[in-house]
């Protein structure tokens, strides 16, 4: 752990929160929060403190993050100023770079440095790993290169540019397409359409797409109208958006199949490597598909889920699925999963889990074989059953009770399950072996 107070204004909410649980494990890490309840009760399951005052945090943190709403940034950034330690760094995490920047820049002294950010996903990713953050400094001070490096050995994908660059890639990335996906998720809902009945008909395509507009539609709405509110790009880009629609609507109620033909070439030849994004959607798909191929080849068989939001393995016989849920029975608890938030365990992985995780049975085996067997073989082959652990010869007796061609072997088997010790004794008889 590097000796760091790290402070999160908003850390018992949204990507506050995720970043506590990213951070905790490396610095001292501090909360606030408007809810000062709900903020003690993050914190003591986090394991990290909770500071009541924004003013009292701000004084006590080397690094102090401001992740509270959009509209609410530069406020609290005028408001914890003045008791920003001398030599300590602020940083923001909003997806609108140009206010909060000039903010900073207005309000904090010299002594402070500051590096206006934006981590480019939401609460619900669990990994840093290739995720993308992007960082809009004025200047660099001695802190920017610490910054920099953490990031990087946290193999995220840095991207350096102005606050005026974001702001404008992101009126592309997020006020465009959430605005176009709330725009087809409100026409779904104005047509009445009902949408687990056109489950019947999709197509792998159709259902990426609406899980994609499902995502965003379920976001924050707050969070999302200040996305598109507080962008000064954003007037400009939803109405292009308008006048594209408008065009392609009035194209094809003309009958102006040329008119059509020539927008969609157009369209398609801008979006650039054609090739690599149907690679990306088929990966997707298939992704997809193979889960619900394997889960069907494994009914009645022992797996092991994990749950991609809160860690928590499953490991049981897969009773059944459908499209949207898998029920596994473990003794005698049955319990139903949903199919896309879980990750199948490999068969390592779950060998391992059940390695951590379960009692192991240990018994000892004597068997009687003729002189000849070969030890080596009978281990070997012991050793393919699954979820056999080990086993290893503790004895070899001849004596009175054991006819001179035959020797008496003792082995002890280390199993997880017992039945599978009653395999082995199965497979001793296969040998030619009687079990004393």
């Amino acid at each position: 752990m590097i000796e760091m107070n790290v402070g999160i204004i908003g850390g018992s909410n949204g990507l506050g929160k995720t970043l506590v649980y990213y951070l905790r494990d490396d610095f001292d890490v501090f909360i606030s929060g408007r809810d000062h309840k709900k903020g003690m009760d993050v914190a003591g399951k986090a394991d990290v403190d909770y500071i009541e005052s924004n003013e009292e945090l701000a004084n006590i943190s080397d690094i102090l993050i401001i992740s509270v709403p959009i509209q609410s940034t530069e406020d609290v950034i005028r408001e914890v100023a003045p008791f920003m330690k001398e030599g300590s760094l602020m940083i923001d995490v909003t997806s609108v770079k140009e206010g909060p920047s000039r903010t900073m820049a207005e309000v904090l002294g010299d002594d402070v440095e500051y590096i206006p950010t934006h981590p480019i996903f939401g609460p619900r990713t669990t990994r840093l790993d290739n995720q993308v953050i992007v960082l809009t400094p004025d200047r660099k001070g001695e802190w920017y290169d610490r910054v920099y490096n953490y990031l990087d050995s946290k193999n995220m994908r840095i991207i350096e540019t102005t606050a005026e660059k974001h702001d404008y890639m992101m009126s592309i990335v997020q006020v465009l397409t959430h605005f176009s996906f709330i725009s087809t998720a409100s026409a779904i809902e104005k047509l009445k359409v009902d949408i687990s009945e056109t489950e019947d008909y999709e197509s792998p395509i159709y259902n990426l797409m609406i899980d994609l507009i499902a995502r965003i539609v379920a976001q924050n709405p707050y969070l999302t109208y200040n996305i598109q509110s507080m962008n000064n790009n954003g007037p400009h880009i939803r109405n292009t958006f308008a006048d594209a629609v408008l065009e392609l609507r009035d194209v094809i109620n003309s009958g102006d199949d040329e008119a059509f033909v020539e927008i969609a070439n157009k369209s398609t030849k801008h979006m650039g490597d054609i090739k690599n994004a149907l690679g990306r959607s088929d990966k997707a798909i298939s992704a997809l598909s193979y889960e619900y191929t394997y889960l069907n080849e494994q009914l009645g068989q022992e797996v092991g889920l994990k749950h991609i939001y809160s860690g928590k393995i499953h490991v049981g016989i897969l009773e059944s699925i459908d499209g949207k849920t898998a029920v596994l029975k473990d003794g005698n608890k049955t319990k139903k999963l949903r199919i896309a938030n879980i990750r199948i365990l490999l068969p390592g992985e779950l060998y391992h889990w059940k390695l951590e995780n379960l009692n192991k049975k240990t018994e000892s085996i004597s068997c009687v074989f003729p002189k000849n067997v070969h030890v080596e073989t009978i281990e070997n082959t012991v050793m393919n059953i699954a979820n056999l652990i080990d086993i290893k010869l503790t004895d070899g007796y001849t004596g009175p009770q054991i006819d001179d061609k035959f020797i008496s072997l003792t082995f002890e088997v280390t199993a997880l399950y017992k039945e599978d010790i009653e395999k082995v004794r199965e497979l001793f008889t296969g040998f030619g072996g009687i079990i004393r």
